[in-house]
């Protein structure tokens, strides 16, 4: 280009090159289907919206999901998944690139989706939800089934048609979608509703859940692949049966579930036993149970006839006892008439002694005895008496002889303090004190003036010192 032609060439801002840019990629590729690996997926962004690339051996385009369309997304973004996406290139000025703004994304094929779906099964198993030992035991004859299915399909009527051929019980239907953008959440939401209804509440809550759908394609059947389906069948405290699809059709519910049913009418099947089957046990077992008394009941009597013809008979038993009392009855007369002639002579012993005048005798010689002994005892009182009275003239004698008032009659005084104690020194009398003194004829009060005046030692000894003789 001539150096007139590039001044002749119209001036563009940066944001009029950047929009021209933008319409031109937009109207060339207003919608494309690309088919490339997931990279730098690292989840949805704060705002709901996710970023990452696409890319295949030898280039790379970035991409981003807006949030409306990332919630109707059936398969989610992964990292390192093989998909397909639909959507439109337009560019961002920003940062003078371009990027795929996506509406749909689908695994490319199959076997992007066994992939998937075998790097979920490893994930799930290494938290532990596939273990044995979560699985719970199936109730015997539940009152109350739950059933997850689509309200419109064939599969609900033919649970409830086997459950009423084999064992009628009640049944809730919680309908869900079995297919499309938002079956997992409604199918997890099911799961968890059930096993949230009290006990006792106004809806009866389930013994046992049945989660089933029919037959179809993997991707018809996804839905039960997601984690928040197997996570929900995981943590369910309801015994819970899978009945996904056809006996040949494998989810990840399967593996989480309690039971896996090879059909819904399977599951059916599992969840009650056959009515008239239990009626055919029950009637087999009183039959047996009769039998088996009557049976008892033959044995014993046997062995009753056997044991009666062992013991004797009435007649053996008691033919000895019957000899001893015929032999006791002949002795009894001669006996009785023996004990009677012996009681006899001993009363006619006794009746001798037993006279009128002997009795007579014997209680004059009473009399005279007890006459001497009231004698003996008078004369002893008498003396008795007498001593003690001697005793004690003699000592009220020694007493008066005793007696301090004796020495009052020979001119002495007895003094006492205020308290009436008898003082017996002179030290004991202070000057002031209160006494009383008593003389023969009566008492008078008396008050101490002075020190006591008490014999003291004499005293010896002069200027030359010699000592005392009473030293």
């Amino acid at each position: 280009m001539t150096e007139a032609a590039r001044i002749n060439v119209v001036e563009l801002t940066v944001s009029e090159v950047s929009q021209a840019l933008k319409r031109t990629v937009e109207d060339n590729f207003s919608y494309v289907r690309v088919r490339g690996e997931i990279s730098g997926y690292r989840g949805p962004h704060s705002s709901g919206h996710c970023y990452f690339a696409i890319k295949d051996e030898g280039a790379r385009l970035d991409a981003v999901i807006w949030k409306m369309a990332f919630n109707r997304m059936r398969f989610k973004p992964e990292e390192g998944l093989e998909v397909v996406v639909t959507g439109r290139i337009t560019t961002y000025p920003g940062r003078s690139n371009y990027q795929i703004v996506i509406e749909t994304l689908e695994p490319a094929g199959a076997g992007a989706l066994m992939m998937l779906l075998e790097e979920r099964k490893k994930k799930l198993a290494a938290e532990g939800l596939f273990d044995e030992a979560r699985k719970q035991l199936l109730p015997f004859l539940p009152t109350v089934v739950g059933v997850v299915t689509s309200p419109t399909g064939a599969v609900i009527r033919d649970i409830l048609h086997r459950l009423s051929d084999r064992f009628p019980r009640q049944a809730l239907v919680w309908p869900v979608r079995v297919q499309g953008d938002g079956a997992a959440e409604e199918v997890a939401a099911a799961i968890e509703g059930f096993n949230a209804l009290p006990k006792d509440g106004e809806i009866p809550r389930p013994d046992i859940l049945i989660v089933a759908r029919g037959g179809g394609s993997l991707e018809d059947l996804w839905c039960f692949n997601e984690e928040i389906v197997v996570r929900a069948a995981a943590n369910s405290m309801i015994p819970l049966i899978s009945a996904v699809g056809h006996e040949t059709d494998v989810t990840l519910i399967d593996f989480a579930s309690d039971r896996r049913a090879p059909t819904p009418t399977a599951a059916a099947e599992m969840a009650v036993p056959v009515r008239s089957e239990l009626l055919m046990r029950i009637a087999t077992q009183a039959r047996r149970v009769q039998a088996c008394w009557l049976r008892g009941q033959e044995a014993r009597r046997t062995e009753l006839r056997a044991a009666a013809r062992a013991l004797p008979s009435l007649d053996t038993l008691m033919a000895l006892p019957r000899q001893r009392l015929d032999a006791a009855a002949d002795k009894l007369p001669r006996a009785l008439r023996a004990n009677a002639h012996v009681h006899h002579r001993q009363f006619e012993r006794v009746a001798a002694r037993l006279s009128p005048q002997l009795l007579r005798t014997r209680l004059v010689r009473c009399r005279e005895w007890i006459a001497a002994l009231s004698q003996r005892g008078a004369l002893s009182r008498k003396v008795y008496l007498e001593r003690r009275r001697d005793r004690v003239d003699g000592a009220g004698k020694l007493l008066e002889a005793f007696s301090y008032r004796k020495v009052l009659d020979r001119g002495f005084a007895l003094v006492r303090d205020g308290k009436g104690f008898p003082l017996h020194a002179a030290s004991a009398v202070t000057p002031g004190m209160a006494l009383d003194i008593e003389f023969a004829d009566g008492r008078v009060g008396a008050t101490a003036d002075k020190e006591p005046r008490t014999k003291g030692k004499p005293r010896g000894g002069g200027a030359s010192g010699q000592g005392s003789l009473f030293g």
